[in-house]
């Protein structure tokens, strides 16, 4: 049975972050808010917690889509090849906020994803998943939860969520209610922006 943790986003308590920290770094899973539909995450550097959250998504771990959290742009070195300065204009207007930007991956990429060519990055502007991330050191690996409903493509209530996902994951935060429209999706590894899902973020910034 996960722990159903409430955290604030006005002013997250240091206690609860470390309490979840310690939790992504024993390769727990994690379910969190983030400025638009709940997410479930996990340590970028934990290839087991990678695995099960794979797994519970029914992909392939090489051939999965997931988003790599990042608490600010100082990150992006890390796993993304040197992007030109139009490109880091879109990225610095636009983030924090409810944007995924699809970037070209570097050969610093976690093991698990030298393959791939290109990574999601996201950074959003809610307090608890900063918190999170800057805590831990790295990047959360996430992947939205989706409602098997077919009106609503996302749940945005926190008890629900937990209902639904307890004895599948380790935590659950409760960071109040979430939205149901999920990010927008910019490719940026061409010459021009590609819009790949129109979502909550604006498409002004491109």
């Amino acid at each position: 049975m996960a722990e159903f943790i409430k955290i604030y986003k006005e002013n997250p308590n240091p206690k609860e972050i470390a309490k979840v920290v310690k939790i992504l770094r024993s390769g727990g899973l994690v379910i969190y808010p983030t400025d638009t539909v709940y997410g479930l995450g996990c340590d970028i550097t934990n290839t087991k917690a990678l695995e099960k959250i794979a797994q519970i998504k029914g992909v392939k771990l090489d051939k999965a889509n997931f988003s790599f959290i990042c608490n600010d742009l100082s990150h992006l070195s890390d796993y993304i090849k040197q992007i030109d300065s139009p490109t880091f204009k879109i990225l610095k207007r636009a983030l924090p906020g409810p944007y995924t930007f699809i970037l070209p991956g570097s050969n610093n990429l976690p093991k698990v994803f030298k393959k791939k060519k290109t990574v999601g990055i996201r950074i959003p502007d809610n307090n608890i998943v900063k918190c999170l991330v800057e805590a831990l050191e790295n990047p959360i690996v996430s992947t939205s939860i989706r409602d098997d409903d077919d009106v609503l493509e996302y749940t945005t209530d926190p008890e629900l969520i937990f209902e639904k996902w307890n004895k599948l994951v380790d935590v659950v935060i409760d960071g109040g209610y979430g939205d149901n429209h999920a990010s927008t999706v910019i490719d940026l590894t061409s010459s021009e922006p590609e819009v790949i899902r129109e979502g909550k973020g604006s498409l002004d910034v491109i």
